[in-house]
């Protein structure tokens, strides 16, 4: 019981992850810019058009790495 309680905590750190879209969205300093252009879009854009696919994978990852503490439900949590 304690190694299931001990992987449930260390699993817990992995959604920290998700934190990095959201710091890099929400400080908009870092990207109100035009230069670099990359294929004549401005840098505004293709930064966050990047980020969305950077999401998808940083959420892919915390997912798999927490995915062990949900396999005790079954259809969907229903009972």
């Amino acid at each position: 019981m304690a190694h299931d309680a001990d992987v449930k905590k260390a699993s817990k750190h992995w959604l920290w992850l998700l934190l990095l879209p959201w710091i890099a969205m929400i400080w908009v300093p870092s990207y109100n810019r035009i230069e670099p252009q990359l294929f004549d879009f401005p840098f505004f854009y293709w930064y966050q058009l990047l980020w969305v696919l950077i999401s998808a994978v940083i959420t892919a990852f915390v997912y798999t790495k927490t995915k062990s503490r949900y396999t005790g439900r079954t259809n969907g949590g229903a009972q």
